[in-house]
């Protein structure tokens, strides 16, 4: 067989010829190529949450809030908290808005229970 016996026309259309033209047809949907485009997605903000210091709260306390709650060890948690006595506050901890909200709740909460006056915020960061 050679070339030509394709494109010949023996009787019937040139089946060469209708697949350059269904190629070329603007609308054909089975020559058409569909690019999809993946949405440009953001990253959500992110919130610091800070433990401040007062004169009430035991020092012990706020380390058992920091391991408690921050999954810190003792050291983490005994540093953070002398940082917290000595410049008024400290980040603990970055975290999307629902978990640091829940963070943030959950300390002082706790702090409510046992009557210690330790306040806990958040920023965006």
């Amino acid at each position: 067989m050679t070339a030509s016996d394709f494109t010949s026309n023996r009787g019937g259309p040139d089946v060469t010829t209708d697949l350059k033209s269904m190629a070329t047809k603007p609308g054909d949907g089975d020559a058409d190529v569909v690019l999809e485009t993946k949405p440009k997605t953001k990253r959500p903000p992110l919130y610091k949450v800070m433990l401040l210091n007062d004169d009430y709260t035991p020092m012990e306390f706020v380390v058992h809030v920091l391991e408690r709650f921050f999954g810190l060890n003792h050291a983490q948690a005994f540093e953070i908290m002398l940082t917290v006595h000595k410049k008024g506050l400290a980040v603990v901890g970055v975290f999307s808005f629902e978990v640091a909200e829940t963070k943030v709740t959950q300390v002082m909460d706790f702090a409510r229970r046992h009557q210690h006056p330790l306040q806990c915020t958040m920023e965006k960061e």
